[in-house]
């Protein structure tokens, strides 16, 4: 115990987030066998495991589960104690994906306008690093579709969006503005593995589950292939994305809808420290993120710039 170290900890938090060595490895920027040494330290430390290692998976212990909570209550008090010595700035610093990017942009050149005298940053990150960024005070806030359940941070709730349907215009169902989800349930629906895409995995499960069907899944798409040329290439496919990336959409070969009675709904949040401060510029920054991620929409129209 004489030895432990909050590197240690911020290693452990990260492997039990990712039930992987090598994951968090990648995101903590050191090798495998490094992080490996640190957690097994740790675990002499501590004089229990903390993971059940097979070839194939990583699994918390209960000493693990029990040590999961602790260690991200630490590492946000040590965040905030090292704020302590930073000089206040007027600043905020949000961070996302660049599917939020639109709305974010929208929402900062409001407040801009209101608080000429703010500097609001916008950072690409990962889901995972968005979190880290907070929880270190990195970041004032991220911009998260669905839920997070952290020691250290809070959320805020911004609205909804709806996921839109595409399909090949070669598709049966293609060329109505709307489409019952009942229809798609004989078609393929094509989505990146569901570790690469939980939320939309869950939103679509739990849509069918609504309506007393269960949808049928089609291959999963590989990271390196592009959705839209996988519904192009199997017309009797379906796919479903944000709307921002499907207003990106080209025309030829597309077609774009939207799911008759809104099952396919994703909350939109805002996750920030506990306990942050509400300063004017801030607040004003979540009503206007607020305001543009409208609760209901018709899907958006493509146009002739080239898909992500």
């Amino acid at each position: 115990m004489k030895t432990m170290d909050f590197r240690q900890l911020r290693y452990f938090l990260a492997v039990g987030e990712l039930e992987s060595f090598s994951r968090a490895a990648q995101r903590c920027y050191i090798s495998q066998s490094a992080i490996s040494h640190q957690i097994a330290k740790l675990e002499r430390e501590l004089g229990t495991r903390l993971f059940d290692r097979t070839t194939r998976t990583v699994a918390l212990t209960a000493a693990g589960e029990r040590l999961m909570p602790l260690a991200a209550e630490v590492l946000a008090l040590e965040a905030r104690a090292l704020a302590v010595g930073r000089e206040p700035r007027n600043r905020i610093r949000v961070t996302a994906n660049m599917s939020f990017a639109t709305q974010s942009l929208d929402a900062i050149a409001a407040v801009r306008e209101r608080h000429p005298h703010l500097d609001i940053e916008f950072v690409i990150k990962d889901f995972s690093d968005r979190m880290e960024a907070v929880i270190s005070g990195d970041a004032d806030l991220a911009l998260i579709r669905g839920e997070v359940d952290r020691p250290g941070v809070e959320t805020v709730d911004l609205g909804t969006q709806d996921l839109v349907i595409v399909l090949s215009r070669r598709h049966p169902l293609s060329g109505a503005p709307t489409i019952d989800l009942a229809a798609l349930a004989a078609h393929p629906l094509l989505l990146p593995p569901r570790r690469d895409q939980v939320l939309i995995h869950q939103v679509v499960q739990r849509a069918f589950q609504e309506i007393g069907r269960r949808g049928r899944l089609g291959p999963p798409i590989p990271a390196d292939h592009s959705a839209l040329l996988e519904v192009i290439n199997r017309p009797q496919a379906w796919t479903v994305l944000y709307p921002e990336t499907a207003a990106t959409l080209p025309h030829t070969g597309i077609a774009v809808a939207h799911e008759a009675a809104d099952l396919l709904r994703v909350p939109v949040r805002a996750v920030l420290r506990s306990g942050t401060e509400r300063t004017e510029g801030l607040a004003d920054l979540l009503r206007a993120l607020r305001a543009s991620t409208p609760d209901a929409g018709d899907p958006p129209a493509p146009d002739s710039s080239d898909a992500p």
